[in-house]
């Protein structure tokens, strides 16, 4: 039974490999708002590029050449305040993925407004991928450090591009001071209940936590490994 399950699932995934070039679009959106500090924003950007030179990451991201990841990667904070940093770029090699890598480690912090404008940013992340009309999934990564306080509503947004087909995961930011204690896990599962409730959109759609930014690079990691994984089988069920 194993082996006829095998078979089939890699049947399948040649199939899948004749007709699409892309895999997956993946837009990561960073939280460059006021309550990021100097600090913060350098080990976002060193915790992304952690974790995509992460062994298993890597391996993922290779796993089929023939139907590569697009990946693209822009900052947001207030209403109209959204800024690339990669441009769609495929991960057809090591090379090109050592370049985005290189890209993310020598980002400096440009001037950026203050306001957390999370609906915005769903909205700017839906437009880059339609972009990406051609792969089998379509996936925004928002990370961030708290609720929205300015724009539309994320629920709002959310509501608005659900019929877009794309895939919207969060990764949330619990603060990172160790004197608060016990604060800490309350503070995130508060967060993470609203990114639940505002954010996040599609059947597989989930939230990672950090505790803190300290903690970027690990919680990045996994929830790489998480959309990568499975991601040929999820689409093959169908």
């Amino acid at each position: 039974m194993k082996a006829a399950l095998a078979l089939a699932f890699c049947m399948n995934t040649i199939a899948l490999e004749a007709f699409a070039d892309c895999r997956q679009a993946l837009a990561l959106g960073l939280d460059v708002s006021g309550s990021v500090d100097a600090r913060e924003y350098r080990l976002q950007m060193g915790g992304l590029a952690t974790a995509l030179d992460a062994p298993r990451v890597r391996e993922k991201l290779m796993a089929m050449p023939s139907a590569p990841v697009r990946l693209m990667i822009f900052e947001w904070s207030g209403p109209s305040d959204q800024s690339v940093v990669v441009p769609w770029t495929e991960i057809s090699d090591e090379a090109v993925l050592d370049a985005v890598i290189l890209t993310l480690s020598e980002t400096e912090r440009r001037d950026a407004s203050p306001g957390t404008a999370l609906g915005v940013a769903m909205r700017e992340g839906q437009l880059h991928l339609a972009r990406q009309p051609d792969c089998w999934k379509r996936t925004l990564d928002i990370s961030g450090d708290g609720k929205s306080n300015l724009g539309p509503r994320p629920r709002d947004v959310r509501d608005r591009i659900t019929a877009s087909g794309i895939t919207i995961n969060a990764l949330v930011i619990g603060v990172d001071d160790p004197n608060t204690g016990d604060i800490r896990q309350a503070e995130i599962a508060e967060l993470s209940s609203y990114f639940r409730a505002e954010v996040i959109l599609g059947p597989d759609a989930f939230v990672q936590t950090a505790i803190g930014f300290a903690d970027y690079a690990r919680a990045m990691t996994e929830k790489l490994i998480r959309e990568l994984d499975g991601l040929v089988l999820s689409k093959v069920e169908r």
